[in-house]
Formats: structure tokens, C-alpha cells, sequence
């Protein structure tokens, strides 16, 4: 069985931890070329101060992003991907001007959390 070497910069590379500079106060990123500190594509931490899951994609950290194909709740798909736009509403014999100011809002809102095209 070999050395312990965790978390020390003395290590081969090949043992060397992987951590990213943000959770680790004092490494900069001169360090990081020496293979101490290195961050790499697809790794992810929870960040106990704010609860958040950060994810390393395309060379930075991305904090509270959450990617996936659907939600599904209770076995039910609740969103799913963006639905085609929705008009707003217009013309007809009897004008209900209440009825489509909230018609209206709720498109806006739709469209605001990106559940439906422009």
C-alpha cells in the first residue's frame, strides 16, 4: 500500500485532489496549473452556505441551474419543453375588456417563465 497523499500539493499528479478555487480559500489560480486545484468539466459540489448544486460546464461554475428534460410530479409530467406561443385575444362581437387584461397577464406570465414562445 502506498503514501497517503490527499490534499497535499507534494503528491504525484495523478492523486492529487480535485478542487475546485472557489471552495478552497488561498488557492489562486497560479495553483491551479500545478494540478492542486483543478476544477473539470461536469463536476459538482453542493454549496452548503446557500443550498444551491454547482456544476463546472464550459470552463466556469454554474450555481442553482437545474437542466432536465421534463419535471415529473407524482408520476405526472408537470413541464415539459416550451409550448408554441399563444395569441393574445382579439376581434369577436362582444369585447370583454376585463376578461382579456387577465388573459393577457396570464400569457405574460407564461411567456415571463418561459413556458410558452413569444
Amino acid at each position: 500500500m502506498g503514501m497517503w497523499w490527499f490534499g497535499r500539493k507534494s503528491a504525484p499528479d495523478s492523486v492529487r485532489p480535485y478542487v475546485p478555487n472557489w471552495l478552497t480559500p488561498g488557492l489562486y489560480a497560479s495553483d491551479a496549473g500545478e494540478g492542486f486545484a483543478r476544477s473539470v468539466e461536469g463536476q459538482s459540489a453542493h454549496v452548503k452556505s446557500t443550498g444551491l448544486r454547482a456544476v463546472f460546464r464550459g470552463g466556469t461554475w454554474e450555481f442553482g441551474v437545474v437542466r432536465a428534460g421534463s419535471v415529473m410530479i407524482g408520476g405526472v409530467e408537470v413541464v415539459a419543453t416550451r409550448s408554441t406561443a399563444i395569441a393574445s385575444p382579439s376581434g369577436g362581437s362582444t369585447v370583454d375588456s376585463s376578461a382579456r387584461t387577465a388573459i393577457d397577464e396570464i400569457l405574460t406570465a407564461l411567456r415571463h417563465h418561459g413556458l410558452i414562445d413569444s
